[in-house]
């Protein structure tokens, strides 16, 4: 079952198309089709590009997500680090390790200068 896409799916679609599919050139649209890439005017969920599904859409996971699932689009909040997309699915905070370790750094040392001032004080 396929459904409409938004505009802000439609968006990150051309940003993604325009600027990282290798198969895209501004002047000629898709290379190998010699017309206008498929993806630019696509308006519903479905059939997608086989190079945008593969190589493209991981570089945006919300939009992959959105994208290849069924139903209506998945929730998303930012990441409190770097305010990339966590899916609200469960009890995961951060958007990566990487993000997860930053926190935890950020944490660790709010709490170590909170703890020497009140051993200053004393």
């Amino acid at each position: 079952m396929s459904r409409e896409l938004t505009r802000e799916e439609k968006a990150a679609i051309r940003k993604l198309v325009t600027s990282m599919c290798a198969n895209y050139d501004r002047g000629y649209g898709c290379l190998p089709l010699d017309c206008e890439c498929y993806m630019l005017g696509k308006c519903y969920t479905g059939a997608l590009c086989r190079y945008f599904r593969e190589a493209v859409l991981p570089l945006d996971p919300a939009l992959e997500a959105a994208l290849c699932s069924e139903g209506p689009p998945p929730d998303f909040k930012p990441c409190p680090v770097c305010g990339g997309p966590v899916p609200m699915d469960g009890r995961q905070a951060y958007c990566s390790q990487r993000c997860a370790q930053a926190a935890r750094r950020r944490q660790k040392r709010d709490f170590m200068r909170k703890t020497r001032s009140r051993t200053v004080d004393n």
